[in-house]
């Protein structure tokens, strides 16, 4: 089964129809159908390992400032509870516990896949961010997941690449400050060229810049897990940057490299008129 990174940004993206959007719908298209999405999303970033492990997972409106018609948005996907004790033989002899009862499907998940698997049918489990552990850590949990995409498990990581909510600055539109854009192209070369050593971002004299908090960043340590365990080629989904400091750039694993999306013009920022919620996206 593929695997894929994608750079959400803004929750309005679950409404929108952009050139960002257009690829995630392209994205779930061209994939088999799975037997289930394990996806690790920004937005849940706790003190501990975790894997959703409901039957019925609810969907999650976990930012404010938005129009109603965002918080209106369900996604009614299965959970796969057995999912949870799959995971956790697989990474043994990592810890992870099953969460039954206190999260479900946040917006880093349900506004990308509002586009990829539109019809909700697929069962969704989440696996928390452990904000405990070091970016090693993360990135060989990704590599020990592997072993689910033999079992028709699609892994989702959902973050950005580049996320400086601070400094974001609404007249960029969709182009992206020099610092953002340094460090983006540094994450696709390292990606493309050595995944397995992707913890050397943090190296990079832009890593502050573009990383003030790791919660966004760890999703893609995740995908580089995966990509250092398949050996095989990463390919770009698609690419570009929204207000200066959000890189919206997404990455394919065992998916042909012409699905990039074609720019149509559009943007991943807000409908007209809409503010801006810099502190929860």
């Amino acid at each position: 089964m593929p695997a894929a990174f994608v750079g959400h940004g803004s929750p309005m993206n679950a409404l929108e129809l952009n050139r960002y959007t257009s690829a995630w719908r392209a994205f779930g298209q061209a994939v088999p159908r799975p037997r289930a999405l394990l996806v690790v999303s920004a937005h849940w970033y706790i003190n501990a390992t975790a894997v959703t492990a409901m039957a019925t997972p609810r969907t999650i409106h976990d930012f404010y400032g938005f129009p109603a018609e965002l918080f209106d948005v369900q996604y009614p996907a299965p959970g796969l509870p057995e999912l949870a004790e799959e995971v956790a033989d697989v990474v043994e002899p990592t810890w992870v516990g099953a969460d039954v009862d206190s999260w479900g499907i946040d917006h880093g998940t349900w506004s990308v896949l509002v586009h990829a698997f539109p019809d909700a049918s697929v069962p969704v489990v989440q696996l928390a961010i452990n904000a405990y552990k070091p970016l090693e850590y993360h990135l060989e949990l990704g590599a020990k997941l592997a072993a689910l995409r033999e079992r028709g498990v699609l892994i989702l990581g959902s973050g950005n690449v580049v996320h400086n909510l601070a400094g974001m600055d609404p007249g960029m539109g969709d182009k992206a400050f020099d610092w953002a854009q340094r460090f983006d192209d540094q994450a696709r070369a390292q990606l493309q060229t050595d995944p397995a050593a992707a913890v050397r971002l943090r190296e990079h004299s832009d890593y502050t810049a573009a990383v003030p908090t790791p919660d966004h960043f760890l999703p893609l340590l995740y995908f580089a897990g995966l990509a250092a365990a398949d050996g095989g080629g990463v390919g770009v989904l698609t690419d570009g940057c929204a207000y200066g400091s959000l890189s919206m750039t997404s990455y394919t694993l065992g998916l042909d490299s012409a699905l990039t999306a074609t720019d149509d013009g559009g943007a991943a920022a807000p409908a007209s008129g809409v503010p801006v919620d810099e502190t929860n996206i």
